[in-house]
């Protein structure tokens, strides 16, 4: 399968596609966990998890408390069948995947230069890092209310069986980054971390980890927006929008119950796969990525300057 090459762009009328890798060079953002995907970093892998509970209560919340108030004022009970008629299936697919366990995350390991892919029935894919296929695409929409784009990252591995089954052959995931610069500067934090290191990427691992209750953690939030923003921007959004707009309470418990602990891998072989191994033993850049990475450099220093 010949891919385009990184670098390149298409674009149609309303559409536009930006690929990224192979080989993986600098896209020109800065890396930014723009859609909080980062679970785990060290200095030997980054966990990328796509397992968002929170995602589904930011969008499903709001749809519920707008037909709710709408059939209060209105005074009219068909709404409520109307918005139970639209929400049952989303809310069903919540619940569903609450019952699930949460699945594993990818693992970028850096000082192998492989990525391992977790797949059904506990297998996984150990990929070669410049085999990672990547690449941004942008559609817009046009309104009576003007225009709108989103952004997003698609990232796809594919099976090192070669012999294995057609429909086994490949594996993608995709990330809504809301613009084209927000997927590449998500893309970025996996790219910055394998080929610059870990402390290109900033680690906010730490929401995962809850010493104290829900209640303390959201004012411990609380005083911490108000030091950046001041107090009436953090009380109108964290505060009032936060919590009945949004349900961060809500958010809060189902993330903890889903994701503390968080998935690990417990495949004895990735285990070991994920150990440390002395410098020497690190896998290098290929002739071919190192000749990229210099050129995509060099083309983004003329252009700042």
């Amino acid at each position: 399968m010949n891919l385009p090459a990184a670098g390149e762009s298409k674009k149609g009328l309303l559409s536009q596609q930006e690929y990224l890798a192979p080989l993986a060079i600098p896209t020109g953002e800065t890396a930014v966990d723009m859609v909080n995907v980062i679970w785990r970093k060290n200095d030997v892998y980054l966990d990328i998890g796509s397992y968002s509970v929170g995602a589904g209560i930011l969008i499903l919340w709001p749809i519920i408390l707008l037909f709710v108030s709408v059939a209060y004022f209105t005074n009219d009970p068909g709404i409520y069948w109307l918005g139970a008629c639209i929400l049952v299936l989303p809310v069903f697919m919540l619940i569903y995947s609450l019952v699930k366990p949460a699945p594993l995350p990818i693992r970028f390991n850096r000082q192998r230069r492989e990525v391992c892919v977790p797949r059904k029935k506990g297998k996984c894919w150990v990929v070669p890092w410049e085999s990672v296929i990547a690449a941004t695409s942008v559609h817009i929409t046009i309104s009576q209310v003007g225009t709108h784009s989103t952004g997003m990252l698609f990232i796809s591995f594919n099976n090192p069986d070669v012999q294995t089954e057609a429909e086994n052959k490949h594996f993608s995931l995709g990330f809504n980054c809301g613009s084209n610069e927000g997927a590449m500067a998500q893309w970025e934090c996996m790219r910055s971390f394998m080929e610059v290191g870990p402390q290109a990427v900033e680690d906010n691992s730490a929401r995962f980890h809850h010493p104290k209750g829900i209640l303390a953690t959201y004012v411990d939030r609380l005083y911490s927006a108000a030091k950046r923003k001041g107090w009436f921007m953090t009380l109108l959004w964290e505060g009032f929008c936060g919590v009945f707009i949004f349900n961060t309470f809500l958010i809060d418990a189902l993330e903890r119950l889903k994701l503390y602990p968080l998935p690990e891998f417990l495949c004895p072989d990735i285990i070991e796969w994920s150990k440390p191994l002395p410098p020497e033993q690190w896998a290098k850049r290929s002739p071919e990525l190192e000749l990229a990475i210099a050129r995509r450099e060099a083309e983004l220093a003329a252009q700042a300057g």
